[in-house]
């Protein structure tokens, strides 16, 4: 199979089927080089036919909590009183400025997924 650019699904599952038989491949070698242009091709094809939108900022800080094993106690302070957190958490009140700056410098949820709207306003906390 020759390098070239994937311009169809066809392409696509030619492609991904190569890096499967060339997975593990040590890099700096003839076949290594072959995966990393590979990876790169289907990774560009992918983005642009397969778009990922980014998530919603509350389904990302509960993601956050849940992945680092902590509950909403853990957002006190960083977005304000209890009662504050739960307000934000439900959809009730909008992230604020300085409530994204805390949560990307203490949680390290990027600021760009912060800033989104929130998607809709939701219904009690869980």
């Amino acid at each position: 199979m020759g390098i070239k650019p994937i311009r169809q699904e066809r392409g696509h599952e030619a492609a991904l089927r190569e890096i499967e038989r060339l997975w593990g491949a040590k890099p700096g070698t003839p076949k290594g080089d072959r995966l990393d242009v590979l990876l790169a091709l289907v990774e560009s094809y992918e983005r642009a036919h397969y778009p990922i939108d980014p998530p919603d900022p509350i389904d990302a800080i509960r993601f956050r909590l849940e992945q680092g094993g902590m509950d909403r106690r853990a957002l006190t302070g960083v977005i304000g009183s209890r009662t504050r957190v739960y307000e934000v958490l439900r959809g009730d009140r909008p992230l604020t400025l300085a409530m994204i700056r805390r949560l990307h410098e203490r949680l390290g949820i990027p600021a760009e997924v912060l800033i989104r709207p929130v998607a809709k306003k939701r219904g009690r906390a869980a």
